[in-house]
């Protein structure tokens, strides 16, 4: 009899609200003088906006979803739903790939990791927080990135599904993969912000909030896995965050018809290599069981079990994307969920609620 532990949990994606004046703080002091001020609204220079769909359009979200919490409020919520532990992402830093200066993107990223991990993670181990690297610059991204994990203790960097003048796959970015790959940490595709796919004037928010998060993580693994990319840098884990769990299976039917009907000239042997007999979604698939893909679920999604039969039980992990569009009731109610899906095994469960984040951001005991 296989011995599970379905009372651990670990949230893989949840979201901290940055205090703007704090990173501000960090900011080099040129900078804060010439460009932020002290106080008041010259704060809202540091990030970009998210899109356009993000302002000047009434909705309404569930009760105390998108709280303002900081340390406290998130201790709070954790302690309420027995979370362990919490990987955090930005909330207002999910815009950074809209940075166009590359001097700004460098000073904003290294002044909002040390934010982070001084406000969050110094303190408690419970945090642990993923850094910005500013992928505008690529050498520098490296670096940062080196610093995120060896220095301040981070598993890995977030990196926008959408924003970035290329793709993920994009060689322009392939230093910066070298570099993941040396330090053998995680990268986490999240999404945010939705102009661009193709519904720029919808009048409803809520599709666009339905596709414009799949349609980046769509985006974000065709370039990751044509490209090769992951049998380059085999070290790095790549998660997918925030856009549910059916967008992966669409993968795997399209990607298999298309390469086989399109297949691309490649002189220099750097895209996709598949091994004899192989399909794309086979190839992804093996990539899975290798411990290089994961993607975040809240539980709650129609097709967790054909997810797990289709890729296996190491692909996905919970994330409560709070305090989003979320409270603890409906957190509270994905994690039952989990644990009373009729199609899978505990063994599933227990991937789901933390192992396979314990894989993904290689979590020690105590952090």
């Amino acid at each position: 009899m296989i011995m599970t532990d379905l009372e651990t949990i670990i949230d893989g994606d949840g979201h901290l609200v940055e205090d703007l004046q704090g990173i501000a703080d960090h900011m080099p002091a040129e900078m804060r003088r010439k460009y932020l001020g002290t106080t008041g609204t010259t704060l809202t220079k540091l990030f970009p906006p998210l899109d356009h769909f993000h302002s000047a359009s009434p909705i309404e979200t569930p009760p105390n979803s998108f709280a303002q919490v900081g340390v406290e409020g998130w201790l709070d919520f954790a302690q309420d739903l027995g979370i362990d532990s919490a990987v955090l992402y930005p909330t207002a830093g999910l815009s950074f790939g809209k940075v166009v200066s590359r001097d700004w993107a460098i000073a904003l990223a290294s002044a909002y990791n040390d934010w982070l991990y001084e406000t969050y993670m110094k303190g408690n181990k419970r945090f642990l927080g993923m850094g910005l690297i500013p992928m505008q610059e690529p050498a520098e991204a490296a670096k940062e990135l080196r610093r995120c994990v060896e220095e301040l203790g981070m598993p890995g960097a977030m990196l926008p599904s959408a924003g970035f003048k290329d793709h993920l796959g994009s060689k322009d970015y392939w230093p910066v993969y070298e570099e993941a790959d040396r330090l053998g940490c995680a990268l986490g595709v999240h999404g945010g912000a939705h102009e661009g796919f193709g519904f720029d004037h919808m009048n409803v928010y809520a599709p666009v909030h339905a596709l414009g998060h799949p349609f980046g993580q769509m985006i974000g693994m065709a370039g990751i896995v044509f490209n090769g990319v992951m049998d380059k840098y085999p070290n790095v884990k790549w998660g997918y965050l925030e856009g549910g769990i059916s967008w992966f299976l669409l993968c795997l039917e399209r990607f298999d018809r298309s390469y086989e009907t399109h297949i691309q000239y490649d002189p220099r042997n750097e895209l996709i290599q598949l091994k004899a007999g192989e399909r794309v979604s086979d190839y992804i698939k093996r990539h899975v069981a290798e411990g290089r893909i994961y993607i975040g679920c809240e539980g709650t999604e129609p097709f967790v079990g054909e997810a797990i039969r289709a890729a296996g039980s190491g692909l996905l992990f919970f994330s409560s994307d709070f305090p989003h569009e979320v409270n603890a009731e409906m957190c509270k109610h994905e994690i039952q969920e989990i644990l009373e899906l009729e199609d899978i095994t505990d063994v599933d469960r227990e991937g789901i609620l933390h192992r396979n984040s314990v894989n993904f951001y290689r979590i020690k005991n105590g952090n």
